[in-house]
C-alpha cells in the first residue's frame, strides 16, 4: 500500500456492495470479506494494530461523482474487547473531507445484537450497520451500500461522512488505513 507515505494496512474497504456489512458483534470481532475487495479486518485485529503504538488513522471517501477527499488523523486507538472495543483515541484531524469522526470518540462499537450507543434505540440496526455510534453518527463507514445506479443518491441507511457529504448522501467507496506513526 503506497497511500500517503506507505506503510499502511487497510482495516476496512467499500467498493461494490459485494459485501454485507450488517454482521453481528462477533463477525465484527474476527473480521469478514476479501481482504483483496470488500472487508473488516475485525476488531481485535485492529486493537492489537492500535493499542501498543501510537497510530495514524487515514479515512479516503468517494462520493457517487468521483470526487474523492480524505480525513488523516495523527493519533488513533481502539480499546479492548472488555472495554466493548471503544474508540480511545482520536487526534490531530487533517484532510479535506472535514472531521465526522470526533463525535464518536469515547463511544463503544454497537452492533446489531449489542446495543452500546447513547441512542434510545439501537442505531446499528436503525442505519443497517455498526459502528461506534454516539446518538447515532456523524460519520458511518459500515452502513448499507447503495448502488448509485438502482437507488436514490439520497438516503439516511447508508454509507456516510457528514462533513464531506451531509446526511442524506451515500458515498460508494471508503477505505480506513492504519500505520504505526514515525
Amino acid at each position: 500500500m503506497q497511500t500517503r507515505g506507505g506503510g499502511w494496512t487497510v482495516v476496512q474497504r467499500r467498493i461494490d456492495g459485494s459485501v454485507d456489512f450488517y454482521r453481528d458483534r462477533r463477525e465484527y470481532k474476527f473480521g469478514f470479506g476479501d481482504l483483496n475487495g470488500e472487508h473488516w479486518l475485525g476488531l481485535e485485529n485492529l486493537y492489537h494494530l492500535t493499542a501498543f503504538k501510537d497510530n495514524q488513522l487515514l479515512v479516503e471517501l468517494v462520493d457517487k461523482d468521483g470526487i474523492i477527499a480524505y480525513a488523516l488523523y495523527n493519533s488513533f486507538a481502539i480499546g479492548s474487547e472488555l472495554e466493548d472495543y471503544y474508540l480511545n483515541t482520536l487526534k490531530g484531524y487533517s484532510g479535506d473531507a472535514g472531521d465526522s469522526l470526533t463525535y464518536h470518540l469515547g463511544q463503544k462499537f454497537t452492533t446489531k445484537d449489542l446495543d452500546l450507543d447513547q441512542y434510545s434505540g439501537n442505531c446499528a440496526e436503525l442505519e443497517l450497520g455498526a459502528w461506534w455510534y454516539n446518538a447515532c453518527y456523524q460519520s458511518n463507514l459500515n452502513g448499507k451500500f447503495r448502488n448509485m445506479f438502482r437507488t436514490e443518491a439520497y438516503s439516511d441507511k447508508g454509507i456516510n461522512w457528514f462533513s464531506f457529504r451531509n446526511d442524506k448522501y451515500f458515498l460508494s467507496q471508503t477505505r480506513m488505513l492504519v500505520r504505526p506513526k514515525f
